[in-house]
């Protein structure tokens, strides 16, 4: 039974961490999505990153824009910078880990594209780097964070967005992330339906 009361109560701190952002983060939310559909709109691309389980999310949003969320519609550009192991090993071996997403960045961003950064702690050298090279390269950049925001909050900027989850488990911290996701997924689908078309 012991077990079982563990199980309930991962599930109640899972609950009790979406409460706590539901009570201030849709406001944030909305202001990530909008930022998100301009840039799309006016055909820009959405670049995404973060280590381990934030590299799954950000190839699941990536995946989730090239393809279809849950509404029919066009393709839209997002590429996540986790998912070619030679590209991401090859800049490792020849300069450091701390530049896998920053060196694609900068070959790969222009000005008015987006930066997807997702790190639980906002302490993730990589992302550091990569959030440094957006910006040097007229990006702006969404960051999704969690407990004190670390680094990552430090060196944003003010037209920069963080959407910091209010907890401290990093478990919770990525299930709100992946909320996070669908929501900005949700309303992109809603702002491109099968008929419309990119300027």
């Amino acid at each position: 039974m012991i077990k079982e009361e563990r199980i309930r109560k991962l599930f109640h701190d899972s609950i009790d961490t979406k409460l706590a952002a539901l009570d201030v983060m849709p406001p944030v939310i909305l202001q990530a999505a909008e930022c998100m559909v301009e840039a799309l709109k006016n055909n820009r691309k959405i670049l995404s990153c973060g280590n381990g389980g934030s590299a799954a999310d950000a190839q699941h949003f990536s995946s989730e824009l090239l393809n279809r969320f849950e509404k029919e519609r066009m393709s839209l550009p997002a590429f996540a910078l986790t998912t070619d192991a030679s590209t991401v090993t090859s800049i490792a071996n020849d300069y450091s880990y701390d530049e896998i997403f920053s060196r694609q960045i900068k070959g790969l961003g222009q000005e008015g594209d987006i930066l997807l950064a997702i790190s639980t702690s906002g302490r993730s050298a990589n992302i550091i780097n990569a959030i440094y090279a957006a910006h040097s390269k007229g990006m702006k950049v969404i960051a999704f964070t969690g407990k004190e925001g670390g680094d990552v909050a430090r060196i944003l900027k003010a037209d920069d967005i963080e959407l910091r989850v209010p907890g401290q488990s990093t478990a919770r911290i990525q299930e709100v992330h992946l909320l996070l996701i669908h929501c900005l997924c949700d309303y992109i689908d809603q702002e491109f339906g099968p008929l419309s078309c990119i300027k």
